[in-house]
C-alpha cells in the first residue's frame, strides 16, 4: 500500500508485518503460516470495519485515489472490439475524454467517458480528466452516432470538472455543456451513466443526463468539491469534512434523494484494492440495466427520462 491514504495507516502496519514474516519465512526457509494466518484475518476484518463507516470526506480520497480504475481499465476490462474515434470535427482531440464502439458481452454501444491519467506526464496529457469544451463537443457527436445506430450509449464519470482555462472559456466550455444536456434529453437512444470516482459540477453532468445513473460505492457526486465549497462559504478550505457533508456527495446520500438510481458495490478496501472485482460489480449493473432499457421505444424511453429529472428537487415544507 505505498499510496495509503490516512484513514488506511492501521492497514498499513498490518501489511507490514506480514511481509517482514514472509520475508524471514523465505530466508530461513521456515514454515510461518500458523503466525500469518491470524495476521491476514485481522487485515481482511479491520479492512471491512474502516470502509464500512468512512465519512463523506474519505470517500472524497478514495475517489480521487490514483490507482482507482478509470474508464479506459473498464473498457479494457469488459468491452470488446473496442474503436477509439478522436476530435469534434470543429477544433481538437481532446484526450480528457475517450470514446468510440465496443461491444459490451454481444450489444453494440457507444462508450464515453472521462479519463485522468496516472503519473506526471500522462495527467499533463489527459489535463487530468478535466475536458475543454472540444472534448464534450467530441462526446456529443459520438452520441449523435450511436443515435443513428440506434446504439445504447454507456458514459463513465470521472472528473473533477470542466477545465476553467481561459482558453476553453473563449472557445465556448459553458455553451458545449449546456448543448450535451439539451440533446441528451431527447436522445432516441438508451443512455446508462456510471459515475466511477469523481462526479465535479457540470464538467461531470455533461455526461450523466442519462436514463440510469449508477454510482459505484465510493464515487462522489456534487457540484463543486469540497475544498471550493469550504473556501466559498468559510473562507477555509480547510472546513472540507464539514462541507462533504453538507454536500449530501455520497452514494447513499444521493440515492436517496433520487439523484442517481443504484449504488455499485466495491471490494473492502475500494476498488483499487481489488479492480477485477469492482470491474464485475459495473459489468453485471451495465448488462442488466441496457437489457430492461433496450425494451422501451424511442418515445417511451424519453417520456421516462424526462419524467425522472422533473421529480428531482422536489421538496415538502412542513
Amino acid at each position: 500500500m505505498a499510496q495509503a491514504l490516512d484513514f488506511e495507516k492501521p492497514l498499513l502496519e498490518l501489511e507490514k508485518q506480514i511481509g517482514h514474516l514472509k520475508r524471514l519465512a523465505q530466508d530461513r526457509d521456515i514454515d510461518v503460516d500458523v503466525e500469518i494466518a491470524p495476521l491476514v484475518t485481522k487485515l481482511e476484518d479491520l479492512r471491512r470495519e474502516i470502509y464500512a463507516d468512512l465519512t463523506p470526506m474519505q470517500r472524497v480520497q478514495v475517489a480521487r485515489h490514483p490507482k482507482r480504475p478509470y474508464t479506459l481499465d473498464y473498457i479494457d476490462g469488459f468491452f470488446t472490439d473496442f474503436i477509439e474515434c478522436r476530435g469534434d470535427r470543429l477544433f481538437r482531440d481532446d484526450p480528457a475524454i475517450v470514446g468510440g464502439w465496443a461491444r459490451l458481452d454481444d450489444t453494440p454501444v457507444m462508450v464515453v467517458g472521462h479519463q485522468k491519467g496516472r503519473g506526471t506526464k500522462e495527467n499533463l496529457q489527459r489535463n487530468f480528466g478535466m475536458p475543454h469544451p472540444e472534448g464534450y463537443r467530441k462526446a456529443l457527436r459520438l452520441m449523435r452516432m450511436a443515435e443513428r445506430f440506434r446504439a445504447p450509449v454507456i458514459n463513465f464519470i470521472d472528473t473533477p470538472g470542466a477545465y476553467p482555462g481561459l482558453g476553453a472559456e473563449e472557445r465556448g466550455q459553458a455553451e458545449a455543456i449546456a448543448r450535451n444536456l439539451e440533446e441528451m434529453a431527447g436522445l432516441e437512444t438508451p443512455i446508462i451513466a456510471v459515475v466511477i470516482g469523481e462526479g465535479g459540477s457540470g464538467g461531470a453532468l455533461a455526461l450523466a443526463l442519462a436514463d440510469r445513473v449508477l454510482m459505484m460505492e465510493n464515487a462522489v457526486y456534487s457540484v463543486i468539491s469540497p475544498e471550493g465549497c469550504a473556501a466559498i462559504l468559510w473562507n477555509d478550505a480547510s472546513q472540507r469534512e464539514r462541507a462533504a457533508e453538507a454536500l449530501k456527495l455520497t452514494a447513499p446520500d444521493l440515492l436517496d434523494l433520487g439523484v442517481i438510481d443504484e449504488v455499485v458495490s466495491e471490494p473492502p478496501g475500494g476498488a483499487h484494492a481489488e479492480p477485477a472485482v469492482a470491474l464485475a460489480s459495473v459489468h453485471e449493473a451495465l448488462a442488466r440495466h441496457l437489457g430492461e432499457l433496450r425494451r422501451l421505444k424511442p418515445a417511451k424511453l424519453i417520456a421516462e427520462r424526462g419524467s425522472k429529472y422533473l421529480k428531482m428537487g422536489q421538496f415538502t415544507e412542513h
